[in-house]
């Protein structure tokens, strides 16, 4: 019963994660954007950055249904609220690149790193073609 318990708990862990990385509208992903670049951000802040920004009200009731979601909390900074995502960036980001391969690439990294490389052909500098290969490199001897 015990493991079961556990097991239940860990899905539901996961589906959470997932869930919170798929289901942003446009606007919320900009707002996210804002904030994961600045580090933090109050509203006003994001309605300057914010490409055809609505309202400040408008703004503000974003960032509180991105807070109630679970996305951002805040801070009182004297009179306003400065607003942090909850999950790290690294975290994110992966979760973001985990989602867009089984999207977008079926799930095969060989195929997004062969998309990535060929948008970028005559953009990579002979340092980094001599980094990628040390990663692949190091990922056959980690056996991923």
């Amino acid at each position: 019963m015990f493991v079961r318990l556990i097991r239940l708990r860990r899905l539901s862990e996961k589906t959470m994660t997932q869930k919170s990385h798929v289901h942003l509208s446009r606007r919320e992903r900009q707002i996210m954007d804002i904030v994961y670049q600045r580090g933090q951000a109050t509203a006003a802040e994001v309605m300057e950055q914010l490409p055809d920004p609505p309202s400040y009200s408008a703004v503000r009731a974003m960032l509180r249904l991105l807070e109630e979601k679970g996305y951002l909390r805040h801070e009182q900074d004297g009179p306003r609220y400065l607003f942090k995502p909850t999950l790290a960036r690294e975290k994110a980001r992966k979760s973001a690149l985990k989602q867009m391969l089984q999207t977008f690439f079926d799930g095969s990294t060989e195929q997004a790193v062969a998309a990535l490389l060929d948008m970028s052909r005559s953009k990579l500098s002979e340092d980094e073609l001599e980094r990628l290969s040390q990663l692949i490199e190091d990922a056959r001897k980690e056996g991923r």
